[in-house]
């Protein structure tokens, strides 16, 4: 019982009817006319389905009336766009003569049976029917009144009935089509990607900075010397600062979804990178040649990553080592190589997820890349990445 009278409960079993009714306006108007233009009312009603903007206002509707949602809000069941397509278009053509056939029965039926209801009662009283009965009731009978209630406990189910009705039309006929469907599914996976990369990134600017942290902390204490301690504590500073800066950024991506990714750093920033490794005892030898800045956005953005990476891993695995780093571009082509000596001539495992990040940001860009021993007795880490 409670759950059959749950619905009367819900403001939007309400504003349903209230959209129904509203379907019958303009064709109510025509009766005061003439009659018989009532029904010559669907002819203008499918001309205006035409319109691209027709879908926005009946979307707008539906989403306020038919599911209590503003039209703001996130709701892939009802869009709020014009129509692209003829598709869209015959839908929503379809959508408001469905609706203009609806709302005429719905509201026929809710003036109709409470007025049967009441002839229904004078009839069992021998007393005459109404004008604006449509259900004609012949003779005198005292059972007509145990029918009364029946109209008026049908009433509801009508309410409640064509309000899931009209819904259910709604979502199918307002609905994305097939190729909204798949816009919404590439937006919502490049979202997915964006949120990924952003993660690596935060990854390895927070693992640069501790590992520069660390490093530094460990070397002023143990080269106790006033002067040196100031600049480890220097650098430290700069480099948590910068992390802080990246994480910022990445925690205001991830709050707003729809807010574009703000500037990353690129190549034309390596200096940062270096004068950080430099600053934690490493002897960091640079060759950079050709035009950073004519690099393209996401292939100068990885390969900062990437250079990132490397250093990091060189202080971690190394400590503070002689450190060749060589850039180069070459007909819009990247070439990235970080070498170092080995500790004690002996590889690292090459576990972790640094090295792993590396070949597959090289990997995604159409480039390709190396990491492990030389040969030589270096470390050498060398990324290719072509043109675009």
């Amino acid at each position: 019982m409670v759950g059959l009278l749950r619905p009367f409960g819900r403001a939007v079993t309400y504003t349903r009817w209230l959209h129904l009714f509203m379907a019958v306006v303009w064709p109510a108007m025509w009766i005061f006319v003439d009659e018989p233009w009532a029904f010559a009312s669907v002819v203008p009603l499918a001309l205006a389905g035409l319109l691209p903007w027709m879908r926005v206002v009946e979307g707008v509707q539906a989403r306020l009336l038919l599911t209590g949602r503003r039209p703001d809000e996130a709701n892939p069941d009802i869009v709020v766009a014009p129509s692209v397509t003829w598709a869209d278009r015959g839908r929503t053509v379809v959508w408001l003569e469905a609706r203009l056939l609806i709302g005429s029965c719905v509201a026929m039926l809710t003036v109709q049976l409470p007025v049967l209801a009441v002839d229904l009662v004078n009839a069992a009283r021998g007393g005459q029917q109404g004008h604006g009965s449509y259900v004609p009731l012949t003779g005198e009978h005292w059972w007509y009144g145990l029918l009364a209630p029946l109209p008026l406990l049908l009433l509801p189910a009508v309410v409640v009935g064509s309000g899931e009705l009209i819904t259910r039309l709604a979502r199918r006929l307002l609905g994305p089509s097939a190729a909204e469907r798949l816009s919404a599914l590439e937006e919502r996976t490049e979202q997915l990607l964006e949120r990924t990369r952003i993660a690596r990134e935060l990854h390895d600017s927070i693992g640069h900075a501790l590992t520069v942290a660390v490093v530094q902390a460990g070397a002023a204490r143990a080269a106790n010397s006033p002067e040196f301690t100031g600049r480890a504590l220097t650098a430290i500073e700069e480099t948590g600062r910068a992390a802080l800066e990246d994480l910022e950024r990445v925690l205001g991506v991830l709050r707003e979804a729809e807010r574009p990714v703000s500037a990353r750093p690129t190549l034309v920033d390596a200096d940062r990178l270096l004068e950080s490794a430099r600053a934690s005892g490493a002897k960091v030898d640079a060759e950079v040649t050709g035009p950073l800045e004519s690099l393209p956005g996401p292939v100068s953005r990885e390969g900062y990553r990437i250079l990132q990476e490397a250093l990091t891993n060189v202080l971690r695995h190394a400590g503070a080592v002689p450190t060749r780093v060589r850039v180069e571009v070459a007909d819009g082509a990247l070439t990235l190589e970080v070498r170092n000596p080995l500790p004690d001539g002996r590889a690292a495992p090459g576990r972790g997820s640094g090295l792993r990040g590396i070949r597959e940001r090289a990997a995604l860009l159409g480039g390709r890349a190396h990491t492990g021993p030389d040969g030589a007795g270096d470390w050498e880490v060398r990324v290719e990445l072509p043109p675009g």
